[in-house]
């Protein structure tokens, strides 16, 4: 092989290998954010790390109750599916005192219930350890991860240790995957706003316009029978498509509440962006309790606010804005990278009538607001609103 060609060979090769590492990273991504692949994956990953027995995980289906869905290394299928309420069994422990608990033999332990003595029985489980798997945002309780063994025994400081180690990854993981089904949903729901108003000023519009038409033919065709009779059959067939239309029309529009009014914080977002051409990006971070008209109405004009803001006094790159549940409610966050002489001008502003008339807005629906310069320049907007309580049983 000559020189030329051998150096060929290797860069070849070299990018095959860059490819390949790619392709792995992106599958790893791919899993991390998908909440399902996650959980699947970290039975596996509790197993090998700790060298136990089996590894399982449970989500939960409501708060005070987790179902036993993925596991690694079990024999037989008797606790997949399994539902495990709060105070019952060693998870039902663990979601009540929110710590990891473990039992030497689980058949036997005095400290919990004997609820699940068969499937364990079935599974030939001894020594069992769980641990829960927090969110990092909220502090609640989202999943527990367990790890077993065959043999009764007492677990170690390593494996403890190991175990709560993975259960804070597996939270990071999950709250990931929350953000990446949320940003997914929203373009979703971006996606069929923007069919809805192609659809009709394209689609709506030409069914009009043949229907006047199809109208003025018919009244000139009146001495001819056949014309008629067709114009008619034409001017049905154009009823029913326009018919047709509004009916997809208002599927389109159906959509989850509160997917509404991340879409429109979205393209509040892009319109600046498209105006000022500062780079403007729209970051969802978990799904959304419920909002009243007003309560949105309050976060979406706190959004025009700090991005009006960052428009007429701050010469900032870009811009990110950020909703996400917190403190029982949901807050939107406007931050800018303002730096220089522009960043204490735009803080200048946060005396402005603008924030002023904002402000008398969010103390209305009992939120709160504030307006504060960062650390390293630009300036953050950030307005909280309280969740619609839910209504009590009588």
């Amino acid at each position: 092989m000559r020189p030329a060609q051998r150096r060929a060979a290797v860069r070849v090769e070299d990018e095959q290998r860059h490819l390949d590492g790619l392709l792995a990273e992106r599958t790893s991504l791919i899993t991390v954010l998908d909440r399902v692949a996650t959980l699947r994956e970290s039975a596996r990953v509790i197993r090998d790390s700790t060298g136990a027995s089996a590894g399982f995980v449970a989500d939960l289906d409501r708060p005070d109750r987790a179902v036993i869905r993925w596991l690694s290394g079990n024999r037989t299928e008797s606790l997949a599916g399994l539902e495990v309420p709060v105070r019952q069994g060693l998870g039902g422990r663990v979601l009540a005192f929110g710590q990891p608990v473990q039992v030497a033999d689980y058949l036997t332990a005095p400290s919990i219930t004997h609820h699940f003595d068969r499937p364990v029985r079935e599974e030939g489980l001894s020594a069992m350890l769980a641990a829960p798997v927090v969110d990092p945002v909220t502090g609640a309780t989202v999943a527990l991860a367990y790890l077993a063994e065959r043999t009764p025994g007492e677990f170690g400081a390593v494996t403890m240790d190991t175990l709560c180690r993975l259960t804070g990854d597996i939270a990071v993981a999950l709250r990931a995957a929350e953000q990446a089904a949320c940003q997914s949903m929203t373009a979703v729901a971006a996606e069929r706003r923007r069919l809805q108003v192609s659809l009709h000023d394209s689609v709506g519009a030409m069914l009009f316009s043949i229907g006047a038409q199809v109208r003025d033919l018919h009244d000139t065709a009146a001495d001819n029978p056949t014309l008629a009779s067709r114009l008619r059959r034409l001017q049905s067939e154009v009823a029913a498509a326009a018919g047709a239309l509004r009916e997809s029309l208002l599927a389109l529009s159906e959509s989850v509440p509160d997917r509404a009014l991340p879409v429109t914080i979205a393209e509040h977002c892009r319109s600046f962006q498209a105006r000022t051409g500062v780079q403007a990006r729209f970051v969802q971070l978990g799904a959304l309790p419920t909002l009243d008209q007003p309560r949105a109405d309050v976060l979406v004009a706190a959004v025009r606010e700090g991005l009006l803001n960052v428009e007429k006094h701050a010469n900032a790159a870009s811009v990110v804005v950020s909703l996400g549940p917190a403190d029982g409610g949901v807050q939107v966050a406007v931050a800018d990278d303002a730096t220089g002489a522009a960043a204490p001008a735009q803080q200048a502003m946060g005396t402005g009538l603008g924030l002023a008339s904002l402000a008398e807005r969010v103390s209305y629906v009992a939120g709160r607001m504030s307006f504060v310069r960062d650390e390293e320049d630009g300036c953050t907007l950030r307005a909280w609103v309280p969740a619609v309580p839910h209504p009590t049983r009588g």
